[in-house]
């Protein structure tokens, strides 16, 4: 592989604009690795593995909650956004992680939660103990409840984790919660849920923390009537006009400008993500202006099939949204709320498609005996290696550069996902995200596969031995080594926000352009693509043999030298 100067020089990670290009790795902090043999993932277990991380090549680590949490979902039920989980470790334990981690460049966004806490954080205890009527009440969402003594709840809505979104707390009161009944939301008409949130901002900032993944970012200003609406009616309502009494209202963008005047008060300033599931890529676009949060998460590859068609109309209509905003895009085909892609694309696509979570969409999974483990994997590198061949940042889950599979049989008792117990609706598989969120193999063997000195919090099956990091880690055609070469290409050759679509003659197959002459083709069918002879393959996600690719398959080309 021999390219010129300009193609070889490293992108630079230390201006303000780092977060545009980047490969942003997440991190599940309690399924990545285990320090103290405790069977939970921990900080210190992160700080063990940064050698790791630095050699995958990736530019950031975004790190799920690692907050005091009660775990009812997961972590995402704060009880304390100024500490860490004694289970996880210390604070001295997470500015280690931050110092080891920018010690090998690599920046570090941490997960905010500030649409809903934990029914244990200190601010809520003091609303249930306050009573009616209280300033400490008015920090949530409470209610009167209906019937003679408050019995009935206030309306008929449903939790996003499935059954009743009112909690009765027994003095005739009932208190809103979007997702499990131990996290009520938080009421952002009042000031102090602001300062609360401004100051766990700048307690994270100044530990080093260079950005923060916004959940929920759609969700937090809501607009109740005094008679509320059934769960029918607010199904009903548009979504689209901001104005929708319980998501993406255009005052949460109050808010983002506030937090905006926070981050900049940081050199670099700090940088922002917002999680938003909204109706519109107009809506989305609210969410990364540069007065606000800055950039929004892309969900759509997320949620396509292995499908060109759908891949180009997304990846086209994406770009001309973040040159709209100023922003850059954000591409992402696996996270910790959905069935990995090398599973999804392993199954019919119906079976891999998406289905409605409230106003969420989760990935449903399907039947293990109708997975073609070796196909979806094979497609999965193929759609990662096109994806990280685009203008924008990018996002990749944990385990995924193992080309790990979904893990679907966990015996009930050994779950721990809400929505798998409580019936959500949108959890049409009856598996929940616990799957996704298996602890990591690091070793072929051993009582959790080298997570930690003992069985993991999760049951892993003994196929994961196969995928592991020492047994893909000198396999020159390992997903592992896929992701490395990659990235390490990708940081020499991404420029720019810009790409020209090259036609095939093909309806299957995709080829793109970027300015400094890199070249991506993916060929989403099954019959060979001649590749020409515009440019040499540097790096391919199936062997590519006298320049042609196979079916399911990508490969990057540069111009030839000389």
């Amino acid at each position: 592989m021999a390219l010129t100067e300009a193609q070889t020089a490293p992108r630079r990670l230390d201006t303000p604009d780092w977060w545009r290009q980047a490969a942003v790795y997440q991190i599940y902090p309690r399924s990545f690795a285990d320090a103290n043999g405790d069977g939970i993932g921990d900080l210190r277990g992160i700080v063990s593995r940064v050698d790791y991380l630095d050699e995958l090549g990736i530019d950031a680590v975004w790190l799920s909650p690692f907050y005091p949490s009660e775990l009812a979902d997961g972590g995402y039920d704060v009880s304390d956004y100024r500490d860490v989980d004694p289970r996880l470790g210390t604070l001295a334990d997470f500015d280690d992680m931050v110092a080891a981690l920018h010690a090998r460049g690599i920046k570090i966004i941490v997960d905010i939660v500030p649409n809903h806490s934990s029914d244990q954080h200190e601010l809520f205890r003091a609303a249930l103990a306050a009573g009616k009527g209280s300033p400490e009440r008015d920090r949530y969402i409470f209610r009167d409840g209906l019937g003679e003594n408050g019995e009935l709840p206030p309306a008929d809505w449903r939790s996003v984790f499935g059954g009743p979104a009112w909690e009765p707390v027994g003095d005739g009161q009932w208190y809103f919660h979007h997702f499990a009944k131990e996290q009520p939301d938080f009421n952002w008409d009042n000031p102090d849920v602001h300062e609360e949130f401004l100051k766990t901002l700048r307690f994270w900032s100044d530990r080093g923390v260079d950005g923060f993944r916004v959940d929920v970012a759609h969700g937090l200003v809501k607009d109740l009537p005094e008679v509320l609406p059934s769960a029918a009616e607010l199904d009903a309502m548009d979504r689209t006009s901001g104005r929708h009494p319980l998501w993406d209202r255009d005052e949460v963008h109050e808010v983002y400008a506030e937090w905006r005047r926070v981050f900049d008060e940081y050199d670099p300033p700090r940088i922002a993500v917002a999680e938003a599931w909204v109706a519109t890529p107009e809506r989305r676009a609210k969410y990364a202006t540069p007065a606000g949060l800055g950039q929004a998460f892309n969900f759509d590859l997320l949620e396509a099939d292995f499908d060109a068609a759908q891949f180009r109309e997304i990846i086209t209509d994406n770009l001309a949204q973040s040159a709209a905003t100023g922003s850059s895009s954000t591409w992402v085909l696996s996270n910790h709320d959905v069935v990995r892609h090398a599973t999804r694309y392993g199954l019919a696509p119906l079976q891999g498609r998406r289905v409605k979570q409230g106003t969420e969409w989760i990935i449903a999974g399907g039947p293990e005996d109708q997975l073609d483990r070796d196909g979806g994997l094979r497609r999965a590198r193929a759609a990662t290696l096109f994806m990280l061949a685009l203008p924008g940042s990018t996002y990749l889950y944990q385990g995924e550069e193992l080309g790990l599979h979904e893990v679907a049989d966990i015996p009930a008792e050994q779950r721990q996902d809400p929505a798998f117990f409580r019936g959500a609706d949108h959890d049409k598989d009856g598996l929940g995200r616990d799957g996704c969120r298996v602890p990591l193999p690091w070793t072929s063997d051993g009582p959790s596969f080298g997570f930690g000195d003992g069985p993991a919090h999760l049951p892993q099956p003994e196929w994961l031995g196969a995928s592991s990091v020492a047994a893909e880690d000198g396999d020159p055609e390992s997903t592992l080594s896929l992701y490395r070469r990659a990235l390490a290409l990708r940081h020499r050759l991404q420029t720019g926000e810009e790409l020209e679509w090259i036609e095939t003659g093909r309806a299957d197959v995709l080829r793109f352009a970027r300015p400094n002459g890199w070249q991506a083709v993916a060929n989403f069918g099954t019959e060979d693509y001649p590749l020409g002879t515009d440019g040499q393959v540097v790096v391919s996600s199936a062997p590519v043999a006298g320049a042609v690719l196979p079916g399911a398959a990508t490969a990057w080309l540069v111009p030839s030298a000389g």
